[in-house]
């Protein structure tokens, strides 16, 4: 399964917080839950690694610099129709950096996870409405 997917590894700040954020508003499935320091989620081939302050990724670097939540890389994710799906995470209280933006390759939008990672959603040209 691991050579199958593709991993991405997200700092956040709570990581049960991530966890119930991921798999009650995007879609994922939970692999492993180590909280509070680690746990892992997967979306089609998408593994993500929700890495906690506790966890070895959340370590102070050899220059003091201490790894942090936020930034503007994402995931993005592909869905058919951006504006129900804006619709539906409003409604569940989530928080977006953006509208919805139209661009020549389709239509997108950032949220915030609750650590402030954010996530894009994309909807294609020519796919949905």
């Amino acid at each position: 399964m691991a050579d199958e997917l593709v991993s991405v590894r997200y700092l956040v700040d709570d990581v049960d917080a991530a966890l119930a954020f991921y798999t009650t508003h995007l879609g994922f499935t939970e692999l492993t839950d180590f909280s509070p320091a680690f746990a892992d989620v997967v979306r089609g081939n998408l593994r993500l690694l929700l890495s906690g302050p506790a966890s070895s990724a959340g370590r102070v670097l050899p220059d003091g610099r201490r790894p942090a939540a936020g930034g503007w890389n994402r995931i993005h994710l592909i869905v058919d129709d951006i504006e129900a799906e804006t619709s539906r995470l409003r409604d569940g209280g989530v928080s977006f950096r953006s509208d919805i933006v139209t661009g020549p390759g389709g239509r997108q939008i950032v949220l915030d996870d609750p650590s402030g990672n954010p996530v894009e959603l994309f909807q294609p040209a020519g796919r949905g409405r």
